[in-house]
């Protein structure tokens, strides 16, 4: 029983304060570290984006409050006045397509990290079109702030259902501690350095969630 309480002002502690420190502390170090390899990504994307290396998009946070999240411009602006999400394998430019294999699109996701809009750890951030097709267990998700990398993510990504990943990231939401962000940290290290699963992660669908009437 005492251990158990023990147990649980730790847990509390960590969510309420070590966690935002430990996110601040090891976004900015890694900003700092690796400042040589953005500079020459946004040099790159520069000449592959005609002078857009930076895509910028509204995504809901903690309590669906919405930020704005940023990344490396990876696709071409579309051609016509069509939805931007047609053919979006094809608008992938050759660089974009080396970033996204390695997940070097996500980097600057450190900035949301560092201002606070983000954690490391938690459910990724979808569309904000999304918001109102939740059921109540699934909007559960937006209890916590939206991670660059999260415990659906390293449990089968892209290959899980909608279903599946909305269960993923309700279940970090009741199971968030620190041993669950350093297990999740390293299966993400893990999976980085993995041929196959980064092929998987080239292979990423488009497909946009319907609701739970799909």
């Amino acid at each position: 029983m005492r251990r158990d309480v023990t147990k649980m002002i730790n847990s509390s502690m960590y969510k309420k304060f070590l966690k935002r420190i430990l996110d601040f502390s090891i976004s900015l170090v890694s900003l700092i570290l690796f400042s040589p390899l953005i500079i020459i990504l946004i040099i790159l994307l520069l000449f592959a984006n005609k002078g857009k290396p930076f895509y910028f998009q509204k995504r809901p946070g903690k309590n669906s409050k919405i930020f704005t999240i940023i990344k490396f411009k990876t696709m071409k602006d579309p051609k016509n006045n069509e939805s931007e999400l047609i053919n979006q394998e094809q608008r992938i430019t050759k660089v974009g397509a080396i970033i996204r294999k390695t997940s070097l699109d996500e980097l600057l996701q450190l900035i949301n990290v560092l201002k606070g809009d983000m954690s490391l750890i938690g459910p990724r951030p979808l569309l904000i079109e999304y918001l109102p097709l939740y059921n109540k267990e699934q909007a559960r998700r937006h209890l916590v702030k939206p991670g660059i990398t999260g415990w659906a993510q390293v449990n089968g990504r892209t290959a899980l259902s909608w279903k599946e990943r909305f269960a993923h990231d309700v279940w970090y939401v009741d199971h968030l501690s620190f041993k669950t962000d350093v297990i999740i940290l390293l299966k993400t290290i893990q999976k980085i350095f993995n041929p196959e699963a980064m092929s998987s992660i080239e292979q990423a669908s488009f497909a946009l969630w319907e609701g739970n009437n799909e």
